[in-house]
Parts: C-alpha cells; sequence; structure tokens
C-alpha cells in the first residue's frame, strides 16, 4: 500500500538537456574534472524539472547513462562493443541498435555504475521526495549481445547476467536505496512468445536478495526507440503467470494503447500496487489535467486510491524536455485534483 494515495512517480529517464547530448559526443574536450561537473549539473537539471512539476517519487533522470540499458555494456568486461552494426539506414526501429560480441567471461568486477548514480541523486537531491533508482534486468541486458559457443543462446547470456545484477541490487540497497525498479521491457516484449513461468523464475531469482530490504518494482512495456514500439501490444500473454514476480509495485504502460485491457490492473492490484501509465511518451498531445483526472477516475474503477500509483508510459529519455515538462506537471495537477475529490 502506497503512503501516499495516487501516488505520482516516473519510470527512470528523463530528457537529456541539449548541451549534455553536445558534450557527450565531444568528451575528448574535456578533463575529468570538467566531466564530473557536467554529470552533476545535467542530475541537478533533471532533478529540477521533477521537483518544479512536484513528483512524490524522483530520479536521476539517468543522465549519466547513453540510454536506459545501453551504458551498461561499458561496465562489462568479456565483450567487443558495436561489434554489429544491423541496420544503418531507413525508418528508424530498434534494428539499428548496434550488438556487442562476447569474447569471454561476463563480468562486471566494479559493479554496473547504478550505485554510484544513486549517492550522486542523494548527494544533490533536497529531503522531500523518494528518490528511486532504475537498473535493467538481466534478460533485458541480454538482448544486445550475440551468443557464441560459450553463451549459445539468449537465456544462457541471461543467466550469466543474473548474479552481476543481482550484487547491483544488494550493492544499492546497503547504500540506503529505498526504492528499485528492475525493468524488464523485454519481457513483456516477448511474453506472447515466451515461457513466462521461465520469465518469473529469471526475475525472482535476481532480485532475491532484496526482496522485503526496499520498495521493489518492475516496469513492463512494448519498447519505445524513436517512438517505436518492438513488442506484441497485448497485456493478457503476460497473465495470470507475471502476477507471481516478487515485486511491490507493477508499473504498465496504457495510454499508448487507448487504456486497452484497463481491468487488467484489478488482477495486478490483487497481488501488489499498480502503477498505470497515464501519459504517452511517443506522442507530443500534451494531456490536460482533465485528461488526467478521467484517466485516473478510470483506473479507481479497478484499483483502490492507496494502491494506484501512476506515471509515464515508459522512461521519458526520448520525449523532448518542453513536452516531458508539460505532462509531469499535467500528471501531477490532475493527481491532486482526484486526491481532492476523494477527500469531500
Amino acid at each position: 500500500m502506497n503512503s501516499q494515495p495516487i501516488r505520482t512517480t516516473v519510470i527512470g529517464s528523463y530528457p537529456f538537456p541539449s548541451w549534455l547530448e553536445f558534450a557527450s559526443v565531444n568528451l575528448e574536450h574535456f578533463g575529468p574534472a570538467d566531466i564530473e561537473e557536467i554529470k552533476d549539473d545535467a542530475v541537478r537539471v533533471a532533478i529540477h524539472d521533477q521537483l518544479a512539476s512536484g513528483l512524490d517519487v524522483i530520479t536521476d533522470g539517468e543522465q549519466t547513462r547513453l540510454d536506459f540499458n545501453l551504458s551498461f555494456y561499458g561496465f562489462l568486461e568479456g565483450i567487443e562493443q558495436n561489434a554489429l552494426d544491423p541496420r544503418k539506414w531507413g525508418p528508424p526501429a530498434h534494428d539499428q541498435r548496434a550488438k556487442h560480441l562476447i569474447t569471454g567471461e561476463l563480468r562486471a568486477p566494479g559493479g554496473l555504475g547504478v550505485v554510484d548514480e544513486f549517492r550522486r541523486l542523494e548527494r544533490l537531491a533536497p529531503d522531500g521526495p523518494v528518490l528511486k533508482a532504475s537498473i535493467p534486468g538481466p534478460f533485458t541486458l541480454s538482448g544486445r549481445l550475440l551468443p557464441n559457443d560459450e553463451y549459445p543462446d539468449r537465456y544462457a547470456i541471461t543467466m550469466a547476467l543474473i548474479p552481476i545484477v543481482r550484487k547491483e541490487l544488494v550493492h544499492l540497497v546497503e547504500a540506503g536505496c529505498t526504492e528499485i525498479t528492475v525493468d524488464e521491457p523485454s519481457m513483456s516484449c516477448y511474453a506472447y512468445k515466451s515461457d513466462t513461468k521461465r520469465f518469473v523464475h529469471i526475475f525472482n531469482d535476481t532480485v532475491e536478495p532484496v526482496v522485503g530490504r526496499c520498495r521493489l518494482s518492475t516496469h513492463l512495456c512494448f519498447g519505445n526507440y524513436k517512438g517505436h514500439a518492438v513488442g506484441y501490444r497485448k497485456m493478457a500473454p503476460m497473465f495470470p503467470d507475471f502476477l507471481d514476480f516478487k515485486v511491490d509495485e507493477m508499473h504498465v504502460e496504457m495510454a499508448n494503447r487507448e487504456f486497452s485491457e484497463l481491468e487488467i490492473i484489478k488482477l495486478i492490484a490483487s497481488k501488489m500496487d499498480v502503477a498505470v501509465g497515464i501519459v504517452d511518451v511517443k506522442s507530443y498531445y500534451i494531456e490536460t489535467v482533465e485528461d488526467i483526472e478521467e484517466r485516473i477516475i478510470q483506473c479507481l474503477e479497478y484499483v483502490d486510491p492507496g494502491k494506484l500509483s501512476i506515471a509515464p508510459d515508459c522512461g521519458l529519455s526520448q520525449t523532448a524536455r518542453w513536452a516531458a515538462r508539460k505532462k509531469l506537471d499535467n500528471m501531477v495537477l490532475g493527481a491532486k485534483k482526484v486526491r481532492e475529490r476523494l477527500k469531500n
């Protein structure tokens, strides 16, 4: 049960300021101290925008990552990065993201960098909002790695990544992080053609050491690369098996699908809290406060307000910052109006 009814939260990522995008492709012009200053300033921007909107839960905006998961490969030993570019031209889609060759044992002796990200967020954020860290799960991380003789398929790669992600989660909790999202969009994208019970086993094996030690959530969506989905966009294939995920809250994409299958949140809420994607990060239509109110009221037909959070459908990294700010502003204001209505 949430401490705040109709809690307002985010998945993890936030748009890069334009100067950060420029700096990230011109790092040779900066010294190590400059780069640390750039990172701090970018996180300050993400914190500022989220606080200005009035969110109950904030993140560092994943400002020090190249993408919601792509930067993690820089922490892995045993790979050759960007060994294969499947497709470079034509309409943007997920197959334009480079894949990495496995050259040895998969290891991350220095961790995946998420603990340092959380410590920076903790250092820069004021008291008040809940601070959340997000980390991609091992099945999602495995998707950019090419199988070889030692790791012959995606599941073998996933099994090698489980202890790496698990260790990072343990270190996050030990660092004082009280809220963590384990992001597994690949599981939701491919649930329609995969063994969903196997997915549940992978997920629970990964999070087992931190269950009950923090507020744990997962995010399920259908992919977002430059506004494009990748998966079969139906929730039904995930359930009932995904109800066995050992999490306190499950985030589900709804706005981009015009709230199709919204009734499924009642099933989710029977086992855990639910966070509904209430604004569409793939659209530049700015949901009005009235839109948000109407959508929350729809959700309350299925979920008690104490078990409901609202969020964007996915991370905001691929939404322009001006639009992300307006969407978050209206999302928070709409939630406040519904809370006030419930008091009367």
